[in-house]
């Protein structure tokens, strides 16, 4: 019995040990399923949090919308949104034009700029390329009334304007006309106006020149130029070294350009002109064609021109030149010299200081 119940002890004895291990086992078990389930379930929140902030801070763009660029900075930004703008109908007409004049067809040229002027009656750019077109086409009354708008419209119309005052006071730039006034080369600057028409280095200029044609029964022409020069403000002048030339020019039969032979006489219309005062003199010259149709006039101007000393009258001054011809007047030229070098000139057309370029210096008589 004894035996059989101490059995029975180390039995339950056993029985308890592993009955208690079995128990530690499985706690051991779910304990480590429990850690395993709760990790993963803090890892799927943990999962699902950071996808909900990647919702809120960094959405994903729609499969429709495109994706937005990233800011530019703010110069950036404005240059990219400006587009480039296309040219205008003026500045293309005015560019196809200047092509076409350079390839030698001015005739569509001009069509080009005279559309653009009907769109922009003012544009200095495109009447200075007009001018020019005259220019080259030989037209240079054209060209020349051109150029007087240019200058009408004032500094305003920029660079055009000058190059406009500079082109009626010396005429187109050639050989000829370098040669014969300055012996400047063509692509030296011009001479600098330091106002009242007076060019750096010059010590006279001309401000103005008036032209009023007289109605006269008795005349197929009676023109009168008043002539406004002006001396450099701080300069002492001896005026017995001042000579005004007026040329009076004619156009022969429609075709030749020759001297007048119309009666001119002179007239200073300012009292004293002596050049001590600051004020322009004033000197009136008169062209005057009788009406004497078919019958050859017994003198002609010569060299068609009035030459003037200050301190002389006005006198009548004719030769005869034996050239027959219909003559229409056309117009003049006017060198002012100081000390027998040229100060000044003007023409009108400016043309004629293209055929009958200034001398530089004049002999003394």
């Amino acid at each position: 019995m004894r035996s059989l119940f101490s059995r029975a002890i180390q039995a339950d004895t056993s029985f308890s040990i592993g009955l208690g291990l079995i128990v530690i086992l499985a706690v051991a078990e779910i304990s480590a399923a429990g850690f395993y389930y709760i990790g993963r379930a803090r890892a799927a929140r943990e999962s699902a949090q950071a996808v909900a902030a990647t919702l809120v801070h960094h959405p994903a763009p729609a499969a429709s919308t495109p994706l937005a660029p990233a800011p530019a900075e703010p110069s950036q930004a404005t240059e990219a949104a400006a587009p480039t703008p296309l040219p205008s109908l003026v500045d293309q007409l005015l560019r196809e034009a200047i092509e076409l004049r350079e390839r030698g067809d001015t005739t569509t040229a001009l069509a080009r700029l005279q559309e653009a002027s009907e769109s922009d009656a003012t544009n200095a750019a495109v009447l200075e390329e007009i001018a020019k077109t005259y220019e080259a086409m030989q037209l240079f009354d054209r060209s020349n009334e051109i150029w007087r708008k240019l200058r009408e419209m004032g500094p305003s119309a920029g660079e055009a304007y000058e190059l406009a005052d500079r082109r009626l006071k010396l005429g187109v730039p050639t050989p000829a006309a370098a040669a014969g006034f300055a012996s400047a080369p063509l692509d030296a600057a011009p001479p600098k106006d330091v106002g009242d028409g007076i060019t750096e280095g010059s010590m006279f200029g001309i401000t103005e020149v008036k032209t009023t044609e007289t109605p006269d029964p008795d005349a197929e022409t009676n023109l009168t130029l008043q002539i406004g020069i002006k001396k450099q403000p701080d300069a002492t002048i001896d005026d017995t070294k001042v000579k005004i030339q007026v040329f009076f020019y004619d156009m022969v039969d429609n075709r030749d350009i020759k001297l007048t032979d119309a009666e001119v006489n002179y007239e200073w219309l300012t009292p004293k002109h002596d050049w001590k005062e600051t004020n322009p003199e004033i000197l009136s010259v008169n062209y005057l064609r009788p009406k004497t149709k078919g019958v050859p006039p017994e003198v002609a101007l010569s060299e068609a021109a009035a030459s003037v000393r200050p301190g002389q009258k006005g006198r009548p001054a004719r030769v005869s030149t034996g050239e027959a011809g219909q003559r229409k007047y056309l117009g003049y030229k006017i060198l002012l010299y100081y000390d027998d070098k040229l100060q000044a000139v003007q023409a009108e057309p400016a043309r004629l200081l293209q055929l009958f370029p200034p001398s530089e210096r004049i002999s003394p008589p």
